[in-house]
C-alpha cells in the first residue's frame, strides 16, 4: 500500500479485542478484503480522511503474540516489519489488561511508534474496573484513547491521536522506550547485538528485538538471517547463538522463551500498579454465570444441537423460502437475456443461444443461492460477535483432536452439512479462521463428505426406487455416516500426506459475551457473500463453457441428425394438415412457423413462473403487446377454429419438445463427455456404474444437482411422459439387472465423492495451491471408487441385499471410528491452553 499520498496505519491487537469492530468504525464503507499474498488470512484494508490527508488502515490479523508460532502471527509480524507503519494502532481489551499487555511489550520491542486504544472500556466498567490511562500513558511513553469500538465511541479521539502521533515521529524520530528488564538475560541480548551490528544487510531492523527473536529459537527469525546474509555468513553467527542458549538454559535450568514470558508478565505487573483499580476478583459476572449453564458437561451438548439446529432453521430453511421470492427476479432476467440472444430454431438452436442460455442457468444456480448465504453469514457473525463461537470450540476440541481436527472445526462442518442442507463453499471458507495448519488442511478436504443441499435429490432418488421399505433406516445412515467417514479420513490425512504440516496447540480464550450490532453483522455478511459471488462466480462460469464444449462435441452424426429432420419435416406436414381448412393457416405456417411456437413455448415459461392472479394478468397483457395475432392461439377459450389451431399448436410443441430431448440424449452419449463414460466402465464396472451414471457422476462434478437432472436426460422411455424419474429409471436399472446394491454403491462414492466444481475452486482459494486442489479431486476419487467397489463386489459375490449392505458398512466403519478415537495419542490435548496467565 502506497504511502505517497498519505499514512499508513496497521491495526494489531489480540483476538476478541474488538480490533476488527474498530477497524469498521475509523474506515466506515471504504474498505475492503482480500488475502495477504501466498497466504489464506484476510487482509482486510480501506482507508479515511482527516483535517490533514488521507490515512491508509490495515486490520493485521487477530494474534495473542508476535512470535511465528501461528500463521495468523507470522502474517502480522511480516507486515510490520516489511511495511514499518508510520503508526501501529494496538488494539486492547480493557476489562483485561494483564493478558493484553504481552502483545504491547513486543510491538515496543519491535521499535515500532504506536498508540494505545483501551478498546471496551464498557465492559471493564460493567465489571467494576476504573483505569487510569494518564498514568498507563506516561509509564508506556505513548497515547492512550480509551474507546467503545461497538458503539462508536472514541473515535474522533483515535484519529487525533494517530496523526499526531505520525507527525511527531516525521519530525522527531524517536525509539519506544525499553519497558521489559530481562535480569540474567541481558548480557546474552547484549552480546548477540554486538555479533550482527556489522551486517549492513540486517541493519533496518529492531537490533534488540532480533538479537531476542534468535536467543527464543524463532525459525523465521533464523530464515531472515539466512536470507539476508547468506548461508555462509550466517552459520557462525548461528552457532555461536546456539552455544549462548545452551548456557544460559543450562545455568537457569529453563527454556528462554519460557524465561521471556515471565520477565514479561513481571513488567506487566509493574505497568498496571496504580493503573486499574475497583476490579472485584471474587465478583460473578454474567459471562461467568451463563458460561455456568452453557459449558455445563451435560449441558453443553443440548445448547450446542440447539445452536446448529438455530442456524438451520434460520438459515437453510426460512433463507430457502426466500429463493422462491428471489427466483422470479432471476427467471425474468434470464427471459430478458433469451430475447437479446438469437431466436431458437426448430430442432437445434444457434450456439449463442445455447452457450447464452447455459451460462445464465450456470450463473441463476449460483445467484439463487445469495439469500441463504446472507443469512447464513450473518448467523455466523451473531454467533462469533457474541463469544459463543469460541465456547463451541471449546467443548468440541477434545473429541475432534483426537480425529486430527480441531475445535474450531466445527463451525466448516456444520456449513458443509453435518446432517443434510449445508454447503461445502462456505464450509471451506470458514476454515480460514482454524490457527492449527494441519488440522485446517484435514477440515478443508473432509468438508465435502458432508451432506450438502444439492446431494439431497440423489439420494432421496435412489431410496424412492430401492428402499421404499427401508427409507427411514437409509436416512440415517446417510445422515450420520458421513461424519464418521469425515472424522476417519482426517485421522488417515493427518498420519500420512498431511504429517509434516505445521500444528500448534489448541490455545482458546473464552471472551466476555456481547450483544452483536447490526451494522456489524450486516457488514460481514455482505463481505462474504460477495467474496463468494466473486471468487467461485466467475471461475463457475469459465468451467461451464468447457462442459458445454464436452456436451456437444463432436455433434450427431450426419444420418442421425438427418432422420431428426425428417421427423421433425413429418411433424410440421401433420400440423399443416390439421390446419388445411383453418382460417388461421396462413398465420401459423411458413416463415410464421418458428416464431409462433417460440411464443407459444415462452408464453408457457411465462405462465409457470407468474405469481398468483395478478402475475397471470401482467404475463397475458405482455404478450398480447408482443404479438397480438399470436395471442389468440395460446390463450384459452375462442371460437372452434381458435380452439382447433391451439390444440394443433400443443401437439406440435409436445412433438419439437420430443424430438429435442431425443436428440440431446443421443449428443450427450456420442459427446466427448459420453465417450469418457463409457470409457471409464472396465474401471467403474466393479462398482456396477455403466456409462450413464458415469456421465450422471461426472456432469455433478459441475454442479450436484446435475446428478439428478442428467439421469432425468439418460434414462427415458419413449413416449410415455407421464411416469417419474423413480419409474423410470427403477424400470430400467432392473431390466439391466441392477438391485438396491448398486443403489448403496452410489451413494457410498457419492458420499465420498470429490467436492463440486464451486467448493474445489474454493479449495484452491484456501490452501493458494493447485496441487491440493488437484488432490482434492483425485484423493476422494480413488476411495469413493474403492469402497463402492469393494461394498458391490463383495455383496454380489456372498448375495447381500442393499440394506444388509448399507448397515455392515456404516457399523463397521462406526467400531473402526471408536476403535481409533479410543486409542489415539491425546499428548497434544495437554498443551497450554493460554499463552498467558490471568494472574
Amino acid at each position: 500500500m502506497s504511502k505517497r499520498d498519505g499514512i499508513l496505519v496497521a491495526l494489531a491487537g489480540q483476538q476478541n479485542a474488538g480490533k476488527s469492530t474498530l477497524f469498521n468504525v475509523l474506515t466506515g464503507a471504504r474498505q475492503h478484503v482480500a488475502n495477504y499474498p501466498g497466504v489464506t488470512v484476510d487482509k482486510k484494508y480501506g482507508q479515511y480522511r482527516d483535517a490533514v490527508g488521507s490515512v491508509y488502515t490495515v486490520d493485521l490479523p487477530g494474534t495473542y503474540s508476535l512470535t511465528s508460532f501461528s500463521l495468523e502471527e507470522r502474517v502480522a509480524r511480516e507486515f510490520l516489519l516489511g511495511d514499518r507503519p508510520d503508526v501501529t494502532v494496538n488494539v486492547v481489551d480493557a476489562s483485561n489488561l494483564r493478558r493484553s499487555l504481552h502483545l504491547t511489550l513486543q510491538i515496543l520491542e519491535m521499535e515500532l511508534p504506536s498508540v494505545l486504544a483501551l478498546n471496551m472500556m464498557d465492559v471493564a466498567e460493567g465489571r467494576g474496573i476504573q483505569l487510569d490511562e494518564q498514568r498507563l500513558s506516561e509509564r508506556l511513553r505513548l497515547p492512550v484513547v480509551a474507546t467503545v469500538g461497538r458503539k462508536g465511541q472514541g473515535r474522533e479521539a483515535l484519529r487525533e491521536a494517530v496523526r499526531a502521533e505520525a507527525s511527531r515521529q516525521a519530525e522527531t524520530p524517536t525509539p519506544p522506550p525499553v519497558l521489559v528488564d530481562y535480569g540474567a538475560l541481558e548480557p546474552v541480548i547484549a552480546q548477540v547485538q554486538h555479533r550482527l551490528a556489522p551486517f549492513k544487510a540486517i541493519a533496518d531492523l529492531p537490533q534488540r528485538w532480533l538479537a531476542l527473536e534468535l536467543l527464543e529459537g524463532d525459525s523465521q527469525a533464523v530464515s531472515i538471517l539466512v536470507e539476508r546474509l547468506g548461508e555462509p555468513a550466517a552459520r557462525p553467527l548461528r552457532e555461536a547463538v546456539g552455544s549462548l542458549i545452551a548456557e544460559f538454559e543450562q545455568r537457569q535450568g529453563m527454556e528462554i522463551s519460557d524465561y521471556v514470558v515471565g520477565c514479561r508478565d513481571r513488567a506487566v505487573e509493574r505497568l498496571l500498579e496504580g493503573v486499574v483499580s475497583g476490579a472485584d476478583r471474587g465478583r460473578t459476572t454474567l459471562t461467568d454465570r451463563v458460561d455456568r449453564v452453557v459449558l455445563n458437561r451435560w449441558l453443553a451438548p443440548g445448547f450446542l444441537l440447539l445452536t446448529v439446529f438455530a442456524i438451520y432453521q434460520v438459515s437453510i430453511v426460512w433463507g430457502y423460502e426466500l429463493t422462491n421470492v428471489t427466483w422470479p427476479y432471476l427467471a425474468k432476467a434470464r427471459e430478458l437475456i433469451a430475447g437479446l440472444l438469437p431466436s431458437a430454431h426448430f430442432l437445434v438452436d444457434p450456439y449463442v443461444r445455447s452457450l447464452g442460455l447455459w451460462l445464465v442457468d450456470s450463473a441463476n444456480t449460483l445467484l439463487n443461492y445469495v439469500p441463504i448465504f446472507i443469512i447464513l453469514f450473518a448467523c455466523i457473525a451473531i454467533v462469533e460477535d457474541s463469544g459463543y463461537m469460541a465456547r463451541i470450540a471449546f467443548i468440541l476440541d477434545k473429541v475432534l483432536h483426537r480425529f486430527g481436527l480441531h475445535g474450531q472445526s466445527t463451525l466448516p462442518l456444520i456449513l458443509g452439512g453435518v446432517f443434510a442442507g449445508g454447503c461445502a463453499v462456505p464450509g471451506v471458507m470458514a476454515t480460514k479462521g482454524i490457527p492449527d495448519n494441519r488440522a485446517r488442511m484435514a477440515t478443508i478436504f473432509t468438508v465435502p463428505f458432508m451432506n450438502c443441499l444439492a446431494k439431497v435429490p440423489l439420494y432421496t432418488l435412489l431410496l424412492g426406487i430401492f428402499f421404499v421399505e427401508h427409507k427411514s433406516l437409509m436416512m440415517f445412515y446417510i445422515s450420520t455416516m458421513t461424519i464418521v467417514f469425515a472424522l476417519l479420513v482426517a485421522k488417515l490425512l493427518t498420519k500420512t500426506v498431511l504429517s509434516g504440516h505445521e500444528t500448534s496447540p489448541f490455545v482458546m480464550e473464552l471472551p466476555h459475551y456481547h450483544l452483536p450490532t447490526f451494522n456489524g453483522v450486516a457488514r460481514r455478511a455482505i463481505e462474504r457473500t460477495w467474496q463468494y459471488i466473486k471468487k467461485v462466480g466467475t471461475v463457475v462460469l469459465a468451467v461451464a463453457v468447457v462442459v458445454f464444449v464436452l456436451l456437444h462435441l463432436p455433434g450427431l452424426p450426419e444420418a442421425r441428425k438427418a432422420h431428426f429432420q425428417q421427423e421433425a419435416e413429418a411433424a410440421i406436414e401433420r400440423f399443416e394438415q390439421t390446419l388445411a381448412d383453418n382460417p388461421y393457416r396462413e398465420l401459423a405456417t411458413g416463415d410464421h412457423l418458428v416464431p409462433l411456437i417460440n411464443y407459444y413455448t415462452d408464453y408457457k415459461r411465462a405462465k409457470l413462473n407468474a405469481k398468483g392472479a395478478a402475475g397471470s394478468e401482467k404475463v397475458a397483457e405482455r404478450f398480447q403487446a408482443r404479438n397480438a395475432d399470436f395471442y389468440p392461439l395460446v390463450k384459452r377459450g375462442g371460437d372452434r377454429d381458435t380452439k382447433q389451431a391451439a390444440r394443433a399448436l400443443k401437439m406440435l410443441a409436445r412433438d419439437r419438445q420430443k424430438l429435442r430431448r431425443q436428440m440431446r440424449e443421443e449428443r450427450i452419449t456420442h459427446s466427448i463427455l459420453g465417450t469418457i463414460g463409457r470409457g471409464m466402465e472396465p474401471v467403474t464396472q466393479f462398482a456396477g456404474f455403466d456409462w450413464k451414471i458415469n456421465v450422471a457422476l461426472l456432469a455433478s462434478f459441475a454442479a450436484r444437482e446435475s446428478s439428478v437432472a442428467t439421469l432425468g436426460v439418460l434414462f427415458q422411455q419413449g413416449d410415455d411422459e407421464n411416469q417419474t424419474l423413480e419409474e423410470r429409471m427403477g424400470q430400467e436399472t432392473r431390466e439391466g439387472g441392477a438391485t438396491a446394491l448398486l443403489a448403496v454403491s452410489m451413494i457410498l462414492f457419492f458420499a465420498l465423492y470429490p467436492p463440486c466444481l464451486a467448493t474445489t475452486m474454493m479449495v484452491k482459494v484456501q490452501t493458494g495451491s493447485y496441487k491440493w486442489m488437484a488432490f482434492s479431486i483425485i484423493f476422494p476419487t480413488i476411495l469413493g471408487l474403492a469402497v463402492a467397489s469393494a461394498v458391490y463386489s463383495i455383496g454380489t459375490a456372498v448375495g447381500a441385499t442393499g440394506i444388509e449392505a448399507m448397515s455392515a458398512v456404516y457399523w463397521g466403519a462406526f467400531l473402526l471410528l471408536l476403535i481409533v478415537g479410543l486409542f489415539s495419542d491425546r499428548k497434544a490435548s495437554r498443551l497450554l491452553r493460554q499463552r498467558f496467565s490471568e494472574g
